[in-house]
């Protein structure tokens, strides 16, 4: 995996001391909140209900061990115990003492990471496939481009403040599992008809308050001209993005407003300035980044290993864990494994100080010491070799990291919502829970097959609620807080947008809600037919109709009556 050069050390280090300098003067109110507002927002330092959040970046899910381990005792030390992997594939600090915060980025320096353009109107930490370089179906690996452009981005002069925030990320394999479809800029790794390495540039994509799919501008770009082509693009927004209302400054807004050929026109004609300039990529560097992403030292394997299969014969439970969380490698006998972040009873995406330490360990022994961090807030050990799952998994599993639920309704996405996010309208983390608990029975889960369940606090989307097979979405009604349901959303090759079916609900309805929306698919789906497919089969009638056929009876939410914060 890349490790830093003496540029980004210097730069690092000089923010660092910068943001030192800017906290001290914070502290003794040499400088208003409002003028410091923007300097902590790019060192990733947000204000939430009950302390400061702090955001670390994790460039394209790509973490060692070592910097794993430093996670943990951040937690211990500066938190309450634990973490939140969020769907930038990055790690949230909910209970940061904001005097802390210098110490914490040079802990942070110390293995090579940081907080920079993790928040404000910048370019945001780059995303990619959690299986980069290693996926059976990769068709060419994306991570020195996510390093390159990283280097790119980070501290851009010209892109430091932008209209609002802006987001890539980029996938090399046939299926997009890096939901390209709604970001800022989605690039897809791709071979022309001439067996040259180019990219397909979709724009425009994003959910929030106005959830778009990107729409593609570029069907091949060469990869010289990246850069170029995005350096156009950006000021083709920076020029002509909204500043005069939040709500309508994403890209998004732009392309929908003049339309993508008229957009894709003024690309064109702003590229052509800059084509052949100071930031085309040549050869020479792209294979200096590439250098360090080489292959570890695989060895050499049979396609099946007899003990692993016998495992399987032997033991269902050992079998369901590695048909759910066990995926394809392109290297034989190898595997890679996700570690499932949705155990029952705990917040999607949080692990505690002694899980992170923990699952650096299983790194260092099962994968090369590497792991990642996947937008569906799990992790991931990608190269583990199939003689070891059987080892690994019972590991896992006494340390609550082995439920077999990935790609299934409890896989849930979840933003941290009413709980710490001053912006959100509702909880989420006790709707998760209780979803969890009515669907908390593993052969069930399994006969309802895979289905995608998102939830977002409020109408930022970060739960991605919009592209989730069934979505729910905190709103505020008359100060209350209620859950609005979409269904028919969808991420990867085939992304769509889901619709919402009808009213809200109260919190302690969503379960019966869902609950329906379940019997309406075991009942009309089709042999094999996945939850979404029969959704979009169907269109959202027949589930509206029975949902809303019956009043459906509330219960009392998970931890409602103590009116808690979920924390460890």
């Amino acid at each position: 995996m890349y490790r830093y050069d003496q540029h980004d050390h210097q730069i690092i280090k000089e923010r660092i001391a910068q943001y030192r300098d800017q906290v001290r003067r914070r502290l003794a109110d040499e400088l208003t909140e409002e003028e410091f507002l923007p300097l902590r927002l790019q060192n990733g330092l947000y204000m939430q209900r009950h302390a400061y959040m702090l955001r670390v970046a994790v460039p394209y899910g790509m973490l060692s061990s070592t910097q794993m381990r430093k996670f943990a005792h951040i937690a211990r030390k500066y938190d309450r115990g634990y973490g939140h992997f969020t769907t930038r594939q990055n790690i949230q600090y909910n209970w940061i003492n904001l005097e802390d915060t210098p110490t914490i980025l040079e802990e942070l320096a110390s293995v090579e990471m940081h907080a920079i353009q993790t928040s404000g109107n910048c370019m945001r930490n780059i995303t990619s496939d959690e299986f980069a370089g290693v996926a059976a179906d990769e068709v060419i690996d994306p991570r020195p481009y996510a390093e390159i452009l990283r280097q790119w981005t980070t501290f851009h002069p010209e892109f430091a403040y932008l209209p609002r925030k802006f987001k890539i990320a980029i996938n090399g394999s046939k299926e997009d599992r890096a939901a390209i479809a709604v970001h800022d800029i989605g690039l897809t790794v791709v071979h022309n008809e001439q067996g040259e390495v180019g990219f397909k540039v979709m724009v425009g994509g994003g959910m929030g308050r106005t959830p778009i799919l990107g729409s593609v501008i570029r069907e091949f770009l060469p990869w010289q001209h990246v850069m170029t082509y995005l350096e156009a693009i950006l000021r083709i927004y920076n020029q002509h993005g909204r500043r005069d209302n939040k709500y309508k400054a994403r890209i998004k807004i732009l392309v929908k407003a003049i339309g993508a050929d008229v957009f894709a026109a003024q690309v064109e004609a702003e590229w052509a300035d800059i084509k052949d300039g100071p930031a085309t990529l040549t050869q020479a560097e792209l294979q200096r980044v590439a250098a360090y992403f080489g292959s570890p030292e695989y060895a050499s394997l049979p396609s099946v290993d007899a003990e692993f299969e016998q495992h399987k014969a032997d033991n269902k439970a050992f079998a369901n864990w590695i048909k759910r969380n066990v995926k394809p490698h392109k290297v034989a006998g190898y595997a890679s494994v996700v570690l499932s972040l949705k155990k029952p009873g705990v917040p999607p995406g949080d692990a505690t100080a002694d899980q992170i330490d923990f699952v650096a360990d299983l790194a260092d022994r099962y994968s090369f010491a590497e792991l990642r961090v996947t937008h569906e807030q799990n992790l991931v050990l990608s190269d583990v070799q199939q003689s070891a799952l059987f080892a690994l998994w019972q590991e896992a599993k006494a340390h609550g990291l082995a439920t077999p639920n990935v790609g299934l309704l409890t896989d849930m996405i979840c933003c941290p919502g009413g709980d710490f996010c001053s912006l959100a309208n509702a909880k989420s983390i006790p709707i998760a829970l209780d979803i969890t608990d009515r669907f908390n029975q593993l052969d069930y889960l399994h006969d309802i097959g895979e289905l995608e369940l998102n939830i977002s606090g409020c109408i930022n989307a970060c739960g991605h609620h919009h592209v989730g097979n069934i979505g729910i979405l905190g709103v505020d009604k008359d100060g209350s807080e209620f859950y609005q349901v979409s269904i028919g959303g969808a991420q990867g090759n085939n992304s769509a947008i889901g619709k919402i079916i009808g009213p809200s609900f109260s919190a302690g309805q969503m379960p019966d809600v869902i609950a329906r929306i379940i019997d309406v698919y075991l009942r009309d789906r089709i042999e094999n037919e996945r939850f979404i497919d029969t959704a979009q089969r169907l269109g959202i009638a027949p589930f509206k109709e029975y949902v809303y056929a019956t009043p459906i009876k509330s219960f009392e939410q998970h931890g409602e009556d103590a009116g808690t914060v979920v924390s460890y």
